[in-house]
């Protein structure tokens, strides 16, 4: 028994513990509702038994883009770029009072357009 300043720490109103066994732990192994991958492919062979279908057979199944065809061009890149250095130096010499017009909103609605097309392309760039 706990006496003294420590007595207002212990919690005597604890409830009993009914478990006599780790909880809902299971045994080791594989469930008996599992089903192994061999199970499965024996399954599709001998005509799809219950839901599964292969992806081939209900279409889903999308086959993978070749290489070849996921490379951008030669050219998209240095267009980036270019339309990028392009975009900015618009504004920057628009602020300069370079271009013709003086300072104008146009220059710098179009350096703006120029970098946010830039931008998208190289989203696309692979």
């Amino acid at each position: 028994m706990v006496t003294g300043p420590r007595q207002s720490l212990v919690s005597w109103a604890m409830a009993p513990n009914t478990k006599s066994g780790p909880g809902r732990a299971q045994r080791k192994g594989r469930s008996e509702g599992r089903t192994t991958k061999s199970a499965k492919s024996a399954q599709a062979a001998a005509g799809g038994v219950g839901r599964y279908t292969p992806a081939e057979q209900s279409g889903r199944y999308t086959r993978p883009i070749p290489t070849k065809i996921r490379r951008s061009a030669s050219w998209f890149g240095p267009s980036i770029l270019f339309l990028m250095i392009f975009g900015v130096l618009t504004i920057l010499l628009n602020y300069l009072t370079v271009l013709p017009g003086s300072v104008s909103i146009w220059y710098l609605v179009v350096g703006l357009v120029v970098i946010f097309v830039a931008f998208m392309m190289a989203t696309r760039y692979r």
